[in-house]
């Protein structure tokens, strides 16, 4: 599972940062990762060259699986960025100012309980919705700041799989699905239980963040459609996105009806699945 494998890369990481200096070995792997992902996935490595301290990039590649290492040191670098600029690093260059207003809304640790009944997975919940977790549970800021970095991540994987090494496949698609359907579900309980919040998501400005994010989204999900064995629970998550039901709300904001990847529906699973 991608979100296991990317905790135990948090022990590696800290584990290479209380080191002085790394091996030979380590350095040719680093020199080579990041040609790749100079090579393959120019968007990748445009956050990377966009990092000011390049070290807490590299502190992510463990050299085990060149795509997860290369694909979370992304996805932790955006968050980074976000953090410094105060603004969503977007895919394919430019940026977008995070809005603020949206730390007053509701916080979306309210919708923890009903995407706990709807999906049998409980890793993202746990992981960014329920209470006391990560700060994307108590600020829609910061979820859409997950968005952004599971959009980028995904992105990096689909353009790295031939660098994969390992008899594991992580389930690169699974983050940002689940991502849309949180977004998904936080816009209908919005519509449905806190006006104050539903007004200030329809907000022009905040309206431009969250139709930009979620574009972007889908274009990166749409694009992931064909890679095989790239997710494990991503088509529960993108068949509630797919719910005409369940994405109105969200298609109030976007001004149209969210688009359904429906190849990632059907996306063949591999003989090496889980």
């Amino acid at each position: 599972m991608s979100m296991f494998v990317r905790v135990s890369l948090v022990f590696a990481a800290f584990f290479c940062l209380s080191q002085s200096a790394f091996s030979a070995s380590d350095t040719a792997c680093h020199a080579s990762a990041i040609r790749s992902l100079q090579k393959l996935s120019p968007d990748g490595y445009a956050v990377y060259r966009a990092m000011t301290d390049k070290t807490q990039f590299m502190t992510w590649i463990t050299c085990e699986d060149i795509q997860l290492d290369l694909a979370t040191a992304v996805h932790e670098s955006v968050h980074t960025l976000t953090e410094e600029q105060d603004a969503y690093p977007l895919i394919g260059g430019g940026s977008i100012a995070r809005p603020h207003a949206t730390e007053q809304f509701m916080p979306p640790k309210e919708i923890a309980g009903q995407m706990a009944k709807k999906f049998k997975d409980p890793l993202f919940i746990d992981t960014y919705l329920k209470p006391g977790s990560a700060t994307s549970s108590d600020n829609f800021m910061f979820l859409l700041d997950e968005l952004n970095a599971f959009s980028h991540d995904l992105n990096a994987a689909t353009k790295l799989t031939s660098v994969h090494t390992g008899n594991s496949r992580p389930d690169h698609r699974d983050g940002l699905a689940a991502m849309m359907a949180f977004v998904t579900a936080y816009a209908e309980d919005a519509r449905k239980n806190n006006p104050e919040t539903w007004k200030g998501m329809n907000e022009p400005n905040t309206a431009k963040v969250i139709n930009t994010l979620w574009k972007q989204a889908e274009t990166v999900m749409a694009a992931s459609c064909g890679i095989p064995d790239f997710g494990t629970n991503d088509r529960e998550y993108l068949g509630y996105v797919c719910n005409n039901g369940n994405a109105a709300a969200l298609g109030d904001i976007l001004h149209h009806a969210p688009s359904c990847p429906a190849r990632c529906l059907s996306s063949p699973i591999t003989a090496s699945a889980r």
